[in-house]
């Protein structure tokens, strides 16, 4: 079973793109227990080494540490603090939604997205979602005096507000930053799974840093690690579970997520086999998943070197890269058991066979 109570302290953890030391400190405590060394490049990216086999290929398990949040980029004289997106962000989620500012000591300062009621509004713009740059935090300040004594400066990241609750009936979860803490915690999770185990590869399992803004964090990760083998573990959009449209990929429920294609990255023919294979032969449920869009580590990691084997696996989301996500326990539970799977397969044979063409 999945350790939740862990996967509720990372999701609820503070990790912007660039500033995930927060969540990243508690990757650390959790590696430093199930893994033989902990290796970190200089940017922040983090690894626990499980060694099966030392003669073995070199698998690289990632997710990845950050979340869409903002960065404060001015501060007015009303005391009201301007802001940028960091990540993807659909504007029409933001407003009157809750966030948290993190300053220099560490210190969470709560703010809201300001929000012009409908009273404001002409009929015109009732029609028309508020673009990003029209919207200010607003952390109660009265002046830009106030806000400076609270300590809030310029570049301080403000994280979505979105607690960990269990919904009813217990399937489904919804928090904040379920992109990507549930990699994270599938890294641990597989790590633990290992430890009495034998397996014919060396694992590096842990997180890649600023996912978010350009895979940033993967490539020197890779530099890092070398890997023969890269498995990019995050969550997708459930593009299937709009209503009204009927030929979108992804549905929460329905098992793994494993990526054929999106604009980062085609699976090679031999890891899609070996995927669909492993999953099939194991009876785990799973689903496929192809986007024009999006992208994961996956697609920066595979570039590297004279390319890495890759593949991205993971679950779907409900409503990411908003302020809440819905995922389904069960289709956690199934990623849990197919990564353990996937390593406990993956020998040179196997490599030599991902690596033909």
């Amino acid at each position: 079973m999945i350790n939740w109570n862990r996967m509720k302290q990372l999701t609820q953890a503070a990790g912007a793109p660039g500033y995930e030391n927060p969540v990243r400190s508690i990757m650390e405590q959790e590696l430093s227990l199930l893994s033989e060394n902990v290796i970190s490049d200089h940017l922040g990216s983090i690894f626990g080494i499980k060694t099966g086999f030392a003669e073995g290929p070199k698998v690289m398990v990632a997710g990845h540490l950050d979340e869409v949040s903002f960065m404060v980029t001015g501060i007015r004289s009303d005391g009201l603090l301007v802001f940028n997106g960091l990540g993807g962000w659909w504007s029409q989620t933001l407003p009157s939604q809750r966030v948290q500012i993190l300053t220099r000591s560490g210190k969470l300062i709560p703010a809201v997205i300001s929000a012009t009621p409908p009273h404001a509004l002409s009929a015109e713009q009732r029609k028309k979602p508020i673009p990003m740059k029209k919207m200010f935090l607003d952390v109660g300040a009265r002046s830009k005096e106030d806000v400076e004594e609270f300590g809030i400066r310029l570049g301080d990241v403000a994280i979505p507000d979105g607690p960990y609750q269990e919904l009813e009936g217990g399937y489904r979860i919804l928090s904040k930053a379920w992109d990507n803490r549930f990699g994270c915690g599938m890294s641990l999770e597989l790590l633990e799974d290992l430890q009495d185990q034998v397996h014919p590869n060396v694992v590096y399992a842990g997180a890649t840093v600023q996912e978010e803004v350009g895979v940033r964090g993967a490539a020197t990760a890779s530099n890092l690690v070398e890997p023969d083998v890269f498995f990019a573990v995050d969550v997708g959009p459930a593009a299937g579970d709009i209503p009204g449209k009927s030929d979108g990929f992804g549905k929460i429920g329905k098992g793994v997520l494993i990526r054929l294609y999106d604009r980062s990255m085609i699976t090679s023919p031999q890891m899609r086999d070996f995927l669909l294979d492993t999953a099939e032969e194991e009876n785990i449920p799973y689903q496929v998943f192809v986007s024009p869009g999006g992208g994961t580590d996956a697609g920066r990691v595979h570039l590297m070197s004279d390319g890495i084997p890759s593949a991205a696996i993971g679950i779907c989301g409900r409503y990411i890269h908003s302020h809440s996500t819905i995922i389904d326990k069960e289709d956690a539970e199934a990623t849990k058991v197919f990564l353990k799977a996937l390593i406990k397969r993956l020998d040179k044979s196997v490599y030599e066979t991902l690596l033909s063409r």
